[in-house]
């Protein structure tokens, strides 16, 4: 009786977390361990799929960098990065292409399936919906590294009315139609932004932000950050998350987590418990 108790409290602490996001959009950026990790795959395609089946809206924006990283290898090609970023010419691009588009994407729509859900899968460059310009950098020239200027929202509105969860690979297109290889976060926090989504999830492959002490502190806001950038506690691959996540709140995202994502059920976890596994940042 005690384990049966246990599990109608869990459901209540869920109850008002339910309420609030109801029919609310959360863009969820999908890499890291929990997608070469079978455990953590199955767990985040069952994570998706109760949250359409109890009314949000999920909408996944996935990686792939190790996938392509693994075909340049296999095809004979360099890879290079600058700060983070993977220089692409236009060798590289046909294999981002055919890795995010091809591999990467039809199998997470094929995961959602499995889990009882429906998907539909999409690139940023179908119908305009990501539109770039060439990523500057100092004085390296990054190849077609596309900066996000501009989202539009309509197919993935489309999808996700149709009742199918949208899959979404971080590619975009410039004014003259040419693909640009983008950065899964950036893509997932423009997104979140064009389609005024209550919540931003960066799944990551560590525990959160953390402070001088290196403890995860569970909740930041927006000036919080900036302070502990300023003071070096932030830095290296976690700015630019953290930029990604104030930038969707200061245009209209109410909350934003970086989530570590080799939790299972890291994305229930998060929604519906007063805890969560991650740093949640607000305005």
């Amino acid at each position: 009786m005690k384990t049966l108790i246990d599990k109608a409290e869990v459901l209540i602490e869920a109850l008002p977390y339910m309420r609030r996001y109801y029919d609310q959009t959360i863009v969820i950026k999908y890499g890291g361990s929990a997608m070469s990790d079978p455990e953590l795959r199955a767990s985040f395609a069952i994570d998706v799929v109760l949250l359409k089946y109890i009314g949000l809206r999920p909408v996944i924006v996935h990686g792939g960098g190790p996938q392509i990283g693994e075909t340049l290898v296999r095809l004979g090609i360099e890879s290079s990065f600058v700060d983070g970023l993977r220089v692409t010419d236009d060798a590289t691009m046909e294999v981002v292409e055919m890795v995010l588009g091809g591999k990467v994407n039809p199998e997470i729509v094929a995961l959602v399936e499995q889990g009882g859900g429906r998907a539909i899968g999409l690139t940023g460059g179908d119908g305009g919906m990501i539109q770039v310009t060439r990523r500057l950098h100092e004085d390296r020239d990054l190849g077609r590294v596309g900066e996000v200027v501009s989202v539009d929202p309509a197919s993935i509105a489309a999808v996700a009315a149709s009742g199918f969860v949208p899959v979404i690979a971080p590619i975009g297109a410039d004014a003259d139609g040419v693909t640009h290889n983008v950065n899964a976060d950036e893509a997932a926090g423009a997104i979140a932004r064009a389609l005024h989504a209550e919540k931003l999830i960066l799944l990551t492959d560590v525990e959160g932000v953390k402070d001088a002490e290196g403890r995860v502190v569970s909740r930041l806001g927006a000036e919080d950050v900036r302070k502990l950038i300023e003071v070096g506690t932030i830095r290296d691959g976690m700015i630019p998350k953290v930029h990604c996540c104030i930038e969707a709140l200061e245009d209209g995202v109410s909350n934003a987590t970086i989530l570590d994502g080799r939790v299972l059920h890291a994305v229930l976890l998060e929604i519906f418990t007063d805890g969560g596994v991650g740093t949640l940042i607000t305005r």
